[in-house]
């Protein structure tokens, strides 16, 4: 046992790796991206053979997690709060069918939209799929919470989701480990093909088995450690209902002790009779939630006794955006000071492509030949390339999920939009692009696809990418006309080569690729660095 200063994200594959981890399955994605490349860099060193790897997408890594839970294995899948709706399909049956080695899904939720495209919470999907979740005050918790749920999974038979937000995985505290665990051995189970064979007959006994399971669940939040009712020796006016870190920003506002009851919640199912005996404690309650306002509204349904009920509903905290101190003392009716203003001559500086990025090559050149065109629409994707919405370039017009770029520039062809124009990158074509441009070859669509391609996933930081190397194969491979897939060096000694075959690929009335493809300015200076650093050694 020993102390070490880590994030939040570092402290759950810690404790994942103390737990005795066999094998983390994830696609890169801010808030939880540390978590697995943490994992990756202790495997290096590392002779226990545990598996540290990027999938092609969310529903690919938590299948995979799941195969090897299958055989016994202890398994962990990481990804932000949108990656978990890639993976619902996996993870609703997963639900359903249970696991055999420990699995634990790990959601980093981002609320205030820091690096995402909306602000889901995620406990909404614990709910939906019925399984216990777990939601972290602080780092220590979230070490002790990872270490001990691997213990419960496979005690209860169900997977375990950790929820998370930005500021858990993203600041840093001190954590004290526990001693480490060996690997699971391999363990086949005798009843695999009644319990992971989803035909109806076996699925109805599935959804019974889980909707029992559920009195388990209940009673164990009851009596979990990370759910605590601290009383005071009189009856309030007001109680308060913490959940996750939201308790830590409660805690600021109270550094000695807390003058009414509270109700500190980090694992769900809601534990229903410490919430009615925190009711019988006061007149009303403030509910405190990182997110939405999931407790809030399922807290007037179990309570169902008129208490007034305080939260992100009635106002008296902001419906939108993550918490932080100030909000939850204002909320409390506390003065909150703030003794630095910012002044109005500093300006927020928005995010830009790298100088140097082929993305930026790629929108001048698309810029120029779009002007001839006054109809023509680009739909774009999720990546670095996204920041092409901004100055100086405002090349595109949409950007909504992983490969929607491609589905919607084919949608916006079938209506008439011409030329209908897609942007994606490489490793979101592998992602989720593939079955769009699928449908695009066997429909004969009117559109032109350029797969922006710097050879890694560059907006998490330049983690591996699933299509390095296989971009025009898998293009062949799905139908796309050898005279119409063409690639090319995104540079300025290019330019001109680059701005005729997007003109003439707009003008053929069928499917066509341009791959502009040059490496991540980045990744490529990280490397020159390394190398240079191995030959100082």
């Amino acid at each position: 046992m020993k102390k070490q200063l880590l994030l939040g994200d570092e402290a759950i594959a810690q404790a994942a790796i103390d737990a005795g981890l066999s094998g983390v399955y994830s696609y890169p994605g801010t808030p939880s991206t540390e978590i697995t490349e943490y994992i990756q860099q202790w495997a290096k060193t590392s002779d226990n053979k545990t598996v540290a790897v990027w999938c092609a997408n969310e529903k690919t890594a938590v299948e995979t997690a799941f195969g090897m839970s299958y055989a016994g294995k202890r398994t962990l899948s990481c990804m932000k709060h949108v990656g978990l709706n890639v993976a619902a399909d996996a993870f609703m049956n997963i639900a359903m069918s249970g696991i055999n080695g420990g699995m634990l899904i790990v959601t980093a939720d981002d609320p205030s939209m820091h690096s995402s495209q909306n602000e889901q919470d995620n406990r909404v999907y614990g709910n939906f799929a019925m399984i216990p979740v777990f939601e972290p005050s602080n780092q220590q918790e979230a070490y002790d919470m990872v270490y001990e749920a691997y213990d419960l999974s496979e005690k209860w038979g169900y997977p375990v989701l950790l929820r998370i937000t930005t500021r858990m995985a993203h600041s840093r505290a001190g954590v004290t480990t526990r001693p480490v665990q060996a690997q699971k051995p391999l363990h086949l189970e005798d009843n695999s093909m009644s319990k992971y064979t989803l035909l109806p007959v076996n699925a109805r006994k599935r959804y019974k088995a889980l909707i029992e399971a559920q009195k388990v669940f209940e009673t164990a939040s009851e009596t979990s450690k990370y759910n605590r009712l601290y009383t005071v020796n009189h009856h309030t006016c007001r109680g308060v209902v913490a959940c996750g870190i939201a308790f830590n920003y409660l805690q600021e506002s109270y550094p000695d002790s807390f003058d009414c009851p509270v109700l500190k919640i980090s694992q769900y199912p809601l534990p229903k009779q410490q919430l009615r005996e925190l009711a019988s404690l006061c007149d009303e309650i403030l509910v405190l939630e990182d997110g939405y306002p999931i407790v809030e509204e399922q807290l007037k349904g179990i309570l169902n006794t008129g208490l007034t009920i305080h939260g992100r509903l009635d106002g008296t905290l902001p419906r939108d955006g993550e918490l932080n101190p100030d909000i939850v003392k204002h909320a409390l009716g506390f003065a909150v000071t703030k003794p630095y203003n910012v002044p109005e001559v500093v300006v927020a500086r928005p995010p830009a492509l790298c100088m140097g990025c082929g993305h930026r090559d790629v929108y001048e050149a698309l810029n120029e030949v779009v002007k001839e065109y006054p109809n023509a629409k680009v739909f774009s994707d999720i990546g670095c390339y996204t920041l092409g919405a901004l100055p100086p370039f405002r090349a595109i017009d949409s950007c909504i999920d992983m490969g929607a770029s491609i589905t919607m520039a084919r949608g916006a062809s079938d209506a008439g939009v011409f030329p209908a124009i897609a942007v994606i990158g490489d490793s979101t074509f592998t992602h989720s692009g593939m079955t769009g441009l699928l449908d695009c070859v066997n429909s004969n669509a009117n559109v032109l696809i350029i797969i922006s391609d710097n050879e890694t996933t560059g907006m998490t930081g330049g983690q591996d990418s699933a299509a390095t190397g296989r971009i025009h194969a898998i293009c062949q491979g799905l139908g796309v006309a050898s005279e119409h897939l063409h690639g090319v060096v995104p540079l300025k000694k290019n330019f001109e080569e680059l701005k005729n075959l997007i003109r003439q690929e707009i003008e053929y009335q069928g499917v066509s690729v341009i791959v502009p493809c040059r490496e991540c300015i980045q990744t490529h200076a990280r490397k020159v660095k390394e190398k240079h650093l191995k030959q100082q050694a």
